[in-house]
């Protein structure tokens, strides 16, 4: 079999940063420091942050008087924020900077007089965050169908952001919708949009005209490997969402000659490395990896946590891939 690694893939620069700040925390602050929910959508990235010492947490009032407090990548809301500087714990913001960026934009709009659309998913932390952040409210819409049930106050104030973990594919029809009902929207520019995102879908695309069948790496609580999985099947290929290589079912191999492997924002290598292990024990694999974009982002730590001869920068983890692997280019 041959095995495409789908580049890019895996961890995006804010769930570096947000796994990072977590790790330099229990090595400045010590153990334990508490974290307001999953700090990414990843079982395996958690409870190895577990065992360092890391407490998650489900609302504030679970960590005591003077607990080292650490937000999600996904954000919070302002009555969180709040209740944390009441409290005076002390707060590091691993929220992922292109979140901060819509609160900062959905806040923006709010201010000139508009009423808020947010596309994205109901329930989502992500979601509720953003929701959090403005003072009269949000519509949230996930479908064309929302936006032709929607009802504001001025057709001709209204603006609207996105859920991050949303591509410009996702969210296309939808803001469509937006701006035939609304043709006075605002909203943000294209290029807002994650970048992480689009980059793991295009890879996606690419790689369903190489290959029989895709494996995605990636937690079914993750919104962004969900959309992996579902972008495979759309392009017409046998794709499964898995955890990790313990889900690896060898009946799936049958008659498959390539097979791609991509990884959620939130899944780390070693994942995607013991699956490619699970499958050389099904049979012999040439090993390569996709011809794709090179990621360079990488986002500031908060100061108190970058350490001495550093840019301030979230350092790079160590990426290896095997000794076998090949570029293979797109158009093979």
């Amino acid at each position: 079999m041959k095995v495409i690694l789908a580049e890019p893939r895996g961890f995006c620069a804010g769930v570096e940063r947000a796994v990072t700040i977590v790790e330099r925390a229990l090595e400045v602050f010590g153990p334990p420091v508490y974290v307001r929910h999953e700090i990414v959508h990843n079982k395996r990235v958690v409870d190895d942050l577990r065992e360092k010492g890391a407490v998650f947490v489900e609302e504030l009032d679970e960590i005591p008087d003077g607990g080292v407090t650490i937000f999600s990548a996904h954000g919070v809301s302002e009555k969180v924020e709040d209740i944390a500087k009441q409290r005076k714990l002390p707060v590091i913001d691993a929220t992922c900077p292109l979140v901060a960026k819509v609160h900062i934009e959905a806040g923006r709009y709010e201010n000139d007089g508009k009423e808020i659309v947010l596309i994205g998913h109901q329930g989502h932390p992500e979601v509720e965050g953003t929701s959090g952040r403005v003072k009269n409210g949000v519509h949230i819409v996930a479908t064309p169908e929302d936006v032709a049930n929607l009802e504001v106050s001025d057709p001709d104030q209204v603006a609207y952001v996105t859920q991050t973990t949303l591509s410009v594919d996702d969210t296309r029809e939808v803001i469509e919708a937006l701006k035939e009902r609304y043709p006075n929207i605002s909203g943000p520019d294209v290029k807002d949009i994650c970048y992480a995102t689009q980059n793991r879908q295009a890879s996606v695309r690419l790689l369903a005209g190489e290959v029989d069948m895709i494996l995605v790496v990636g937690a079914k609580n993750s919104s962004n490997s969900n959309r992996l999985r579902d972008l495979g099947e759309e392009m017409g290929v046998p794709t499964h969402l898995i955890n990790d290589a313990r889900d690896v079912d060898p009946a799936w191999f049958k008659n498959m000659e390539r097979i791609g492997i991509t990884a959620g924002a939130s899944a780390p290598e070693q994942l995607v490395q013991k699956v490619v292990g699970r499958i050389r024990e099904l049979g012999t694999v040439e090993l390569c990896i996709q011809d794709g974009i090179t990621e360079k982002v990488r986002f500031k730590l908060p100061p108190e946590l970058v350490k001495d001869g550093e840019d301030g920068r979230t350092p790079r983890r160590d990426e290896t891939y095997g000794g076998d692997t090949q570029p293979v280019s797109n158009s093979h």
